[in-house]
C-alpha cells in the first residue's frame, strides 16, 4: 500500500503550496511510503484523481483542489480532513494505515538497597 499524494507543482496559491508542503513534511517525519503525484504535468492522473474522489466528497462548485489523498487507489480525503486527522491523532486511520505499535523500553538502572542495608 502507498499512499499517493496529488499535488499541483505550479500552484500560484500559498494556501495550497502550504497544505502540500504540511502533508508532505508528515509523511516524510513519520517515514511513510508515499508518491507525489503532480496534476499540473499529467492530464490522465488530474483526470484519474477528478474522476476517483467520490461524489460526496466534491466541491459543490468547481474542480477539488490538491492535495488530494489516496491509498493506492481509495480514497482518504483532502487537505481539512487530513488537518482535522491530525489534530485528533488519527492520521493513520485516515490513511487506511495499521496504526504503528511501539514498545516501551525501561532504561532505569535504579536497584533498591538489600532489605538488611541501613541508610544513613
Amino acid at each position: 500500500m502507498v499512499i499517493r499524494v496529488f499535488l499541483a507543482s505550479s500552484s500560484c496559491s500559498v494556501s495550497i503550496k502550504k497544505s502540500q508542503q504540511d502533508v508532505l513534511q508528515f509523511l516524510e517525519a513519520n517515514k511513510i511510503e508515499f508518491e507525489e503525484v503532480d496534476i499540473t504535468m499529467l492530464e490522465e492522473q488530474r483526470q484519474w484523481m477528478y474522476k476517483n474522489i467520490p461524489k460526496d466528497k466534491r466541491p459543490t462548485q468547481g474542480n477539488p483542489l490538491p492535495p488530494q489523498i489516496f491509498n493506492d487507489d481509495v480514497y482518504c480525503g483532502d487537505y481539512d480532513s487530513f488537518f482535522e486527522s491530525k489534530e485528533s491523532n488519527t492520521v493513520f486511520s485516515f490513511l487506511k494505515l495499521k496504526t504503528r505499535q511501539t514498545t516501551k523500553v525501561c532504561t532505569c538502572f535504579y536497584t533498591p538497597p538489600p532489605l538488611d542495608c541501613k541508610l544513613i
